[in-house]
């Protein structure tokens, strides 16, 4: 295979090697949530919350405007960091920990995320992986943290990709 050929063939993610400690990744993708991107979420996981579905009672609460359902937030939040860290490198999603909302999010509002390294070590039990948990940050234009958790991941090691390659 030609170093082009292998360059393409390569994940867009990060391998388990790539990821020590430490590291931070400011996502480049960025998301503006829009009103029908609420509602469709919200009734497609059977939310029935007028926070995010009546505008007459949004409109009555502390908020004075429907809130974007906050596990919508938090699933644009690692989506945000899929390309630059697990898009074809990730084996499994092992566990999401300490869940915040710190802000609201409101229709309109964009969205960018950041990824910090807070643990990374070899997998005892698979050979080439790793474990490894991010802190992951959802941030508004207004540069507020509105959603924070860690993911813990396995993810595939350079060596184990080399391998099926060959």
């Amino acid at each position: 295979m030609t170093e082009l050929n292998a360059d393409l063939l390569r994940p867009q993610g990060r391998y388990f090697e790539e990821l020590p400690v430490g590291t931070v990744i400011r996502h480049r993708v960025t998301r503006t949530l829009t009103e029908s991107d609420n509602i469709l979420f919200t009734t497609l996981t059977m939310n029935p919350q007028p926070l995010h579905l009546d505008f007459e009672y949004a409109a009555g609460s502390e908020f004075g405007q429907p809130l974007v359902n906050s596990l919508m937030t938090l699933s644009l939040l690692v989506g945000l960091s899929v390309h630059e860290l697990t898009l074809g490198t990730l084996i499994a999603n092992l566990g999401l920990n300490d869940v915040r909302f710190p802000a609201p999010v409101f229709h309109g509002d964009t969205i960018r995320a950041e990824s910090e390294v807070l643990e990374a070590r070899a997998s005892r039990s698979r050979p080439g992986q790793g474990i490894v948990t991010v802190r992951h940050r959802a941030i508004n234009q207004r540069g507020e943290v509105v959603a924070e958790c860690s993911r813990t991941m396995l993810m595939q090691g350079r060596e184990t990709q080399a391998e099926r390659a060959e």
